[in-house]
């Protein structure tokens, strides 16, 4: 009978052993790292924050994401989507804070962010509802084209951190950055291969692990954060700026919250087609709530606007590994991180080649997601043929070149320059567009 009830619990409820849990979910944090810390690291450098001030906001972006995570994956009332969900700083958000902290203010720039980032979580927790009505008019061909595009959209980023982000920088693009990206996507993939039970399960982990002793002798391993890192901080509510309003920054921030729920709702049914457990109106509505609660928690302790993390989905796809308790480790270690930076310093040795070579395999994985979602619609139809191409192209114009809406004013350039959102939308007209004509035609 034990056995029958063990069984029946779904793998996205299953608590794995704690070293298997804590291994798993250390692979999930080394995989969105760099994503959690690049934002404060960018708006700290653009305020001129020392570098003891700049790792603070690294520590409390690191916190509160993982505050959200435990918030996602774990759920508490209506409020998290209970699936291994990945929460922190959304990357697009950056340059909207950044447009704010240029204008003149008299105090802390930060105290505008933070007001404005707050407001805009309230109102996405209570607008998650409504919201999450979009559920249905996601077939398959939506879904599908919309998932494989997050998987497309997200390899110019491992790309980069293969090539490096500066292209005036001496070693862009050097024959040392892309042989060890190479070489780390090979061992990813011959990992993968070879590597039988929980040792496959913890690949990718050990890809980066070889790939960052490799780059060693490179001089490609920044070891400068310890010299900066305190060992232990506790992040206090209105430490870094208490919130302050401005009407201007406040809609900037909740344009990039509509933004973020967009994209939450495509990761979140993309996520629920890979773990067998399709998301529907109440968990997107959930998962939404827990995307604004996040975000609004996060003004309060220094964070900026939380969102959906799709390169942690591809590790979802890669590994198999579907439990949201796994998750909820990864959340548990981005606490002691934002807790202990000296610990987090330690995350931060992996060089950003090595981790562009293993995002390529997650990128990807989440691509080839989409394109079995995709083998579930009827293709054989022009009229969804046409959604997929128009959606995919749409959606790969800011990916291919991001300036293409660069004389577009500034409040649609938030939502143009995501491929995701552009896509996303795409696709939701011309399903409305074409199904109706197609009902019209089968009805003469």
């Amino acid at each position: 009978m034990a056995l029958e009830e063990a069984a029946a619990v779904h793998p996205v409820d299953k608590i794995p052993p704690p070293p298997k849990m804590a291994a798993f979910g250390l692979q999930h944090v080394a995989a969105m790292y760099a994503g959690v810390v690049a934002p404060p690291l960018i708006i700290g450098e653009s305020l001129g924050l020392s570098a003891v001030q700049r790792t603070l906001l690294i520590g409390a972006s690191l916190f509160t994401a993982g505050l959200a995570t435990l918030l996602q994956s774990l759920g508490i009332w209506r409020i998290g989507a209970r699936l291994p969900f990945v929460n922190g700083v959304t990357f697009g958000s950056v340059a909207p804070i950044l447009a704010i902290v240029a204008q003149p203010v008299s105090g802390n720039p930060l105290s505008v962010v933070y007001g404005a980032v707050l407001i805009a979580g309230v109102l996405a927790f209570l607008a998650a509802p409504f919201f999450s009505r979009l559920v249905r008019f996601f077939p398959p061909v939506v879904n599908g084209t919309v998932i494989t595009l997050i998987g497309l959209s997200l390899m110019p980023v491992g790309i980069k951190w293969i090539a490096g982000q500066n292209q005036s920088a001496p070693d862009y693009g050097s024959p040392a950055r892309i042989v060890l990206g190479a070489v780390t996507l090979v061992l990813v993939l011959l990992l993968n291969r070879f590597l039988k039970g929980f040792w496959n399960r913890i690949a990718l982990l050990i890809g980066l692990l070889i790939g960052t002793l490799l780059a060693w002798p490179f001089g490609l391993v920044d070891t400068s954060t310890f010299e900066q890192a305190p060992v232990f901080h506790l992040p206090m509510p209105f430490e870094l700026g208490t919130p302050s309003f401005s009407v201007s920054a406040t809609l900037s921030m909740c344009v990039v919250m509509l933004v973020a729920m967009m994209e939450s709702t495509a990761d979140m049914i993309a996520l629920g087609e890979i773990v067998d457990r399709p998301a529907d109106e109440s968990t997107i509505a959930a998962g939404l709530r827990a995307d604004g609660a996040g975000s609004a928690v996060s003004a309060l302790f220094g964070g900026f606007t939380c969102s959906a993390f799709a390169q942690n989905i591809g590790l979802v796809a890669l590994t198999r590994v579907r439990s949201r308790f796994v998750v909820a480790a990864a959340g548990g270690i981005l606490v002691l991180l934002g807790l202990f930076p000296i610990a987090g310093a330690m995350v931060s040795l992996v060089p950003q080649p090595v981790l562009g070579g293993a995002a390529l395999v997650l990128f990807g994985s989440v691509a080839a997601s989409g394109i079995r979602t995709l083998g579930r619609a009827d293709l054989g139809d022009p009229f969804q043929q046409l959604i997929v191409a128009a959606s995919l192209g749409i959606g790969l114009i800011p990916v291919v070149q991001p300036e293409f809406y660069e004389h577009a004013p500034a409040a649609l350039r938030t939502v143009l320059d995501s491929g995701i959102s552009t896509g996303c939308l795409a696709a939701l007209v011309l399903n409305l567009l074409f199904s109706r004509r197609k009902a019209a035609a089968e009805a003469s």
